[in-house]
């Protein structure tokens, strides 16, 4: 009959792995089909579809690993396959992080004050959310709080609730995040007179005693400097990493190092997730394509190079920046040059975040064989 050397090629659930097992994730440095990334695979004819399970919804590669797939299929199964791809996520984590329900505690520090540590860290948490992450996010600046200003939430105070028959505070939600300041507690008008021993106590309460739920990642903003929060908070929680604040200046980049080689430190030992350069350059709001490198050029990524960590980018020195701020609204709230800045920043950290935890388990997983 006419239709006698018609052949149907059927497509396999083997076929469609072999070829994904060609992809690699360019971070992990590993094949998709090894790290598991590979789920929900169908096929009806020619039309196959299943979900890539990425390590964070920030991912900065995921229009390339997407396209990678679709290329691996047409190329190694058939051209004539419809593909249809979800590209979903699951934030990695590599421990238990001391907090119920939290995957990883991300500490932003500076050397000095003064470098825009607090705009970088509210950003952060925010530009995370905006990426489709659960958010929280601590002030751990005991003797300046600025959460409660950054949020427009000066004379908030946090509701206590009962889980498990313990009392906890109940974290305060607003532009999809969780926040908790000992600003909240305070008197705004009044210094906090503290020594070590109340400092540590009231760090831990924030972590310890609230109910934070479901968390990808806690955004910590500690003070300045290389003090007792610092230890306090690196050695009662396993942070995943440190990002570290700096500006172009050499005495804030002398600063930015004394405290990397803290985090550095036997007794620490907290991977640096990079450096964030801010105020590099001054751009007027009426020629956005001028840059004015008024405290000095290329200062934080030499640094970077220096030190072999990875560097997380440039952010401008714009009165938008800090009047957002002040006026309860920080500015990757919006959609632009200078939000879209903050997300590119966060989606290297999230990216670092997913390295840092593929290496400490791969690391675990070598010592577990060698034993």
């Amino acid at each position: 009959m006419w239709f006698s050397n018609f052949v149907v090629i059927m497509i396999t659930k083997e076929q469609v792995l072999q070829a994904l097992s060609n992809v690699e994730e360019p971070d992990l440095k590993k094949d998709l089909v090894t790290l598991n990334m590979i789920e929900n695979i169908r096929i009806d004819g020619n039309h196959v579809s299943f979900a890539v399970i990425l390590t964070t919804p920030a991912c900065p590669l995921k229009a390339v690993i997407e396209n990678a797939c679709r290329n691996a299929i047409q190329y190694f199964v058939s051209k004539e396959a419809v593909v249809q791809i979800d590209m979903t996520s699951k934030v990695t984590t590599q421990k238990n992080t001391g907090v119920p329900g939290v995957k990883n505690i991300i500490a932003v520090a500076s050397g000095k004050g003064g470098v825009g540590k607090s705009t970088v860290a509210v950003n952060l948490a925010l530009a995370l959310a905006k990426s489709g992450a659960k958010v929280g996010l601590i002030d751990a600046d005991i003797y300046g709080p600025s959460i409660p200003i950054m949020f427009g939430l000066e004379g908030a105070r946090p509701k206590a609730s009962q889980v498990d028959g313990k009392p906890r505070i109940e974290p305060i939600a607003k532009y999809g995040i969780k926040l908790l300041s000992i600003g909240f507690f305070t008197d705004p008008n009044q210094p906090v007179p503290w020594r070590g021993p109340m400092v540590s106590t009231a760090v831990k309460q924030l972590f310890n005693d609230a109910d934070w739920g479901e968390l990808d990642y806690l955004v910590v903003d500690l003070p300045p400097g290389t003090g007792d929060i610092h230890i306090t908070v690196t050695q009662s929680f396993p942070v995943t990493g440190a990002v570290v604040v700096t500006t172009p200046q050499n005495v804030a980049l002398a600063d930015a190092r004394k405290g990397i080689g803290m985090f550095m430190m036997n007794a620490i030992n907290v991977p640096i997730l990079g450096i964030v350069e801010n105020m590099s350059y001054f751009t007027p709001a009426e020629l956005p394509e001028n840059k004015y490198y008024i405290f000095g050029q290329g200062g934080g990524q030499k640094l970077a190079q220096q030190l072999d960590v990875p560097f997380l980018g440039e952010i401008p020195l714009v009165k938008s920046i800090s009047a957002s701020g002040d006026a309860g609204t920080p500015i990757v709230l919006d959609d632009g040059i200078m939000a879209n800045a903050f997300m590119e920043m966060a989606k290297k950290v999230a990216q670092q975040v997913a390295i840092s935890n593929a290496l400490a388990i791969d690391r675990t997983n070598e010592n577990v064989v060698n034993i």
